[in-house]
């Protein structure tokens, strides 16, 4: 019986194709590229010498590349699943979606343990919407082995919902997240910033302190917006926003614009937002944006999110010259479009919070980038220029904390809408859910704000104030069985906890405030926009001002309103003025009629002047 007879092509194209691996993994790239060529002249469907040759593609950010070699291999060896899953990867990078997740269920026909295809296609049902879908994959890897992305998408995944069942599974499964690895990037500040959503108080203490250790040891343990409800020191905020900053941006990324003069006659300025709509920003700029003078300034906005239909975006969308929705842009094609358009000056809108626009920003599409209102802190980034602050936010002996160059307001750095309309009609007692005597301790800021100092403080002023009761928000079941829980080990009746139902249309919930006697604000996280409300409709805000710019900014509005003496720098400060001023009604009768005075005399809710001083 005669032997078949090596093929001496597919013998030199395998040896090639080793020797290009080789150059590869010494970080030799052209050389590799150079091997895999030779390799596919002997061979042309060698079907791994094609998928290295995407592979070096897709490292060199050339995935149009990448993905002809992947087509090829794929269409050379239709029966491996590393092919099919590579292909996948590709059209993620040229975002085809659709076409990605069916090369991803092609690989797991193949090899249905490929737990990479199976997290990968759970983060694109993720990115369509399809949560279940995604959440089904993730549970599929946890059958196959333990698996810490899985664990920490699951996670995600559930933090995202408003439905009390998935928030509680969302601290949970980032539990299981900090077993299974302790040191896994983020966990341990992502589960103490979940637990506080919830009023889950369990170690509150001890995890909050070993988070900011962590930061201040130059390790990632959270992201820097988390951290701000924990600290109240600038110095730990702008650690975390380094660290996270080093993370996710690359200091070497090529700028778009390289110095250029432009000679349009208007500044052109871009507000980059994901909040363009009914969100305490969109509440807070769009007078701004209605006010700007246009003989001046050319107004551009950048959408990161386009799920808002209401009112508030239609008057942003008209007070734009030109309104682009960037949902579904590439961060690094809607910064070149920005530079098309000579933007001047690019205003970032939302730092680390949902939906950032620093992603674009980090391309330097502007010569000035500013950094405002939305997130009130450092962002640690060297592509920033300016925060825009006053000098109660950021007193001077504070702006060694933060990165960009401080740019002060000359009153308040909060803008708010002066053309806001208030319902006539104001409920009473018992339709807010208000017992019909007793005085009424406001505290209407979001639930992981609520520390368990200042709730220690809270339940001592319902037990020195019979009849009293404490007037919450929440859009939870279980954080109000959690805060009642609380009152109860603290031995106050759960029922003086009363919860404001939310309402749809602002000036039905704003009138609200004339039902109440004291706002009581939160620490080391102030209210900001829900201060600003209470103070417009005439409730003195007690505030505590602390060491960072979020434990500031009630205090900056209570001077921009000419009502400094609310503001305590200590806890049993705070404490005090808040008995004193039930035990002397009158007095805090003389500060509701001093704010209802000053509410047309000072700056803070003059939108037109705002307006003037940021042009200026």
């Amino acid at each position: 019986m005669s032997k078949k007879k090596p093929n001496h092509k597919i013998l030199a194209s395998d040896k090639l194709l080793l020797q290009g691996i080789a150059a590869q993994e010494k970080g030799l790239m052209d050389e590799a590229r150079k091997l895999f060529q030779d390799s596919l002249t002997f061979n042309p469907k060698n079907h791994w010498t094609l998928y290295s040759s995407g592979t070096i593609e897709m490292v060199g950010h050339h995935p149009e590349i990448a993905f002809q070699f992947y087509d090829r291999a794929v269409k050379s060896a239709p029966h491996i699943a590393k092919c099919w899953y590579a292909r996948a990867k590709a059209f993620l990078q040229l975002k085809r979606q659709d076409e990605a997740l069916a090369d991803f269920d092609r690989a797991l026909q193949l090899d249905p343990r490929h737990t990479e295809a199976m997290n990968d296609s759970a983060v694109v049902l993720v990115n369509m919407g399809k949560n279940d879908e995604a959440l089904e994959r993730f549970h599929r890897i946890l059958k196959i082995k333990p698996d810490a992305v899985a664990l920490s998408n699951i996670a995600e995944i559930h933090a995202g919902s408003v439905n009390d069942d998935d928030l509680v599974k969302a601290v949970l499964t980032l539990e299981q997240l900090i077993a299974l690895q302790p040191d896994y990037r983020h966990a341990i500040g992502r589960l103490v910033y979940q637990k506080l959503h919830i009023c889950d108080w369990r170690d509150y203490a001890e995890s909050t302190r070993r988070v900011l250790d962590d930061v201040l040891a130059g390790r990632s343990s959270c992201t820097p917006f988390p951290a701000m409800v924990m600290s109240s020191e600038a110095m730990e905020q702008q650690m975390c926003a380094r660290l996270f900053a080093q993370l996710v941006f690359r200091s070497n990324l090529p700028p778009l614009w390289h110095g250029e003069q432009y000679t349009h006659e208007k500044i052109r300025v871009a507000y980059v937002s994901p909040d363009f709509g009914d969100h305490p920003v969109g509440q807070l700029m769009v007078g701004i944006l209605e006010r700007h003078d246009k003989t001046q300034f050319e107004v551009v906005g950048i959408s990161l999110f386009d799920n808002d239909e209401g009112p508030r975006r239609a008057r942003f969308i008209k007070a734009c010259d030109r309104f682009v929705n960037a949902q579904f842009i590439d961060p690094l094609e809607m910064a070149t479009l920005m530079r098309q358009m000579e933007i001047d000056i690019a205003v970032d809108l939302a730092g680390y919070t949902r939906g950032s626009g620093s992603p674009i920003l980090a391309h330097r599409p502007a010569p000035t980038q500013v950094n405002f209102l939305g997130y009130p802190g450092t962002l640690g980034a060297h592509f920033l220029d300016y925060i825009v602050a006053d000098k109660h936010v950021i007193p001077p002996e504070h702006q060694c904390y933060y990165n960009e160059k401080v740019v002060y307001m000359p009153d308040t750095y909060l803008p708010t809408d002066g053309s806001l309309v208030i319902s006539q009609h104001t409920p009473s007692r018992a339709e807010c859910g208000l017992p019909g005597t007793g005085f009424v301790f406001c505290a209407f800021s979001h639930d992981h704000k609520i520390a368990p100092p200042l709730f220690d403080v809270w339940m001592r002023l319902l037990q020195q104030v019979p009849g009293s009761v404490l007037w919450l928000m929440t859009r939870l079941d279980i954080t109000v069985t959690h805060l009642r829980q609380e009152a109860t080990a603290r031995g106050i009746a759960p029922e003086r906890l009363i919860f404001a139902e939310r309402v749809p249309l602002m000036e039905d919930h704003l009138v609200r405030y004339r039902q109440a006697d004291l706002f009581l604000d939160t620490y080391p996280y102030n209210a900001h926009t829900t201060a600003a409300d209470a103070l417009m409709m005439g409730l003195p805000v007690l505030t505590l001002m602390g060491n960072a710019f979020p434990s500031r900014v009630a205090g900056s509005l209570l001077h921009a309103i000419g009502l400094p003496e609310m503001i305590t720098h200590s806890l049993p400060e705070y404490e005090t003025l808040a008995m004193h001023l039930v035990k002397n009604p009158a007095r805090l009768a003389a500060l509701k009629a001093k704010l209802v005075a000053h509410r047309h005399t000072h700056p803070l809710f003059d939108t037109d002047l705002f307006c003037r001083n940021l042009e200026a």
